[in-house]
Formats: structure tokens, sequence, C-alpha cells
């Protein structure tokens, strides 16, 4: 018998699957409910988020929100959102940035918690990391092309880049984001949202 979520999400903040390969200490940042409609499927935490263990608690999250037209209270309550990173954990910094999340989070943990969320109707693939572990093949050259042809992994997924202020070069050069994926992203969520 399947675990409950309860008892998924008890697990997960035991793991100690990636523990030698944690510089900052273990530390998953996730929620989830069985009735979540949303799914957000994210990379990693950064430092902020893993010394507050509150998902998306940093400028990346202010983006994030901003593109869905969605209310603090409304982010944090799982029972409309559900904020699955790729990798649960901070996983330190690299030369460019933070490093990519580990591999062996997503293929221990999300089946389960998926298999758990009767009531999803919409998950959102943000950055490269997500759009390549769900979408496989279906995903197209470079993440540009992906999040420009957003309509075709509708209504299953939609694509988005990361929201992180680094990507404001990116959004500049792509202007069709904002006039174009930005309203159909935040009808789409008002459409879903209890």
């Amino acid at each position: 018998m399947a675990d409950s979520i309860s008892i998924l999400l008890q697990k997960i903040s035991a793991c100690q699957t990636c523990a030698a390969h944690l510089p900052h200490g273990i530390n998953p940042v996730l929620t989830a409910h069985e009735k979540s409609p949303i799914v957000i499927i994210g990379q990693a935490p950064g430092r902020k988020v893993h010394e507050s263990s509150i998902p998306w608690d940093d400028k990346s999250g202010d983006n994030l929100r901003a593109w869905l037209d969605v209310s603090k209270e409304d982010f944090y309550n799982p029972q409309k959102l559900a904020l699955i990173p790729m990798g649960f954990c901070y996983p330190g910094t690299g030369k460019s940035g933070d490093l990519p999340p580990r591999k062996e989070c997503a293929p221990q943990w999300h089946p389960g918690l998926m298999d758990q969320m009767k009531e999803v109707q919409l998950v959102i693939l943000i950055g490269q990391y997500a759009q390549q572990y769900y979408l496989k093949k279906k995903r197209l050259s470079n993440l540009t092309e992906t999040v420009k042809n957003f309509k075709s992994y509708l209504p299953e997924f939609f694509v988005l880049p990361h929201p992180s202020p680094r990507n404001n070069i990116w959004r500049a050069k792509n202007q069709w984001f904002d006039q174009e994926v930005i309203p159909e992203l935040q009808k789409t969520v008002k459409y879903l949202l209890p």
C-alpha cells in the first residue's frame, strides 16, 4: 500500500540519501497536500530558502508570485499550490551560482508525491532541470524554444524559465514572454485555484 502524503513528507524530511554531498547540511524544503490542484516543480532551494525553510522565500519567489498573480497566502497554502523542487536541499554554490539540484531526489520521491495528489490539474515546470525530467523528448532544443511553445504542453504542463532576477536580461531579449506567456499563465492559474 502506498504511503499517505503526510508519511511521505515525514520520510523526505528524514532523508539522508545526499548527506555526503550537501556542504550546508540536510534541509528538505517543499510543501504538498493531497488536494493540491497545481504543482510547481522548481530547481532546488537557494541559500536564503535553506536558512528560512520556506519555499521560494527570495527574490525569485517574489517574481514567481507576480507571474502567477497570486497572494502569498494562496501561494503558501498547499491545498492550492504544492511547491516541490527537483532537489529538496540546497546543493551549495559553484563557480557561476548555485549548483544544480541533486539528481537523487526526483526519481526517489516525485512519483510517490504525484501518486498521492489525486486532484492535480496542472504541473508548472520551472527551468531546464524540471523540463528535462518531465518532458523528456518532448522538450525542444533549448529553454527559450520550449517556453516559446508553451501551448503545446498544455493542459498537463505549463513551462517557464526560472524567475531569478538573473534572468532579467533573458526577459528583455524575449519580450513575447511577458506579452504572451504571463497573461496565459495568470488566466490558467486563476481558473484552477479554488
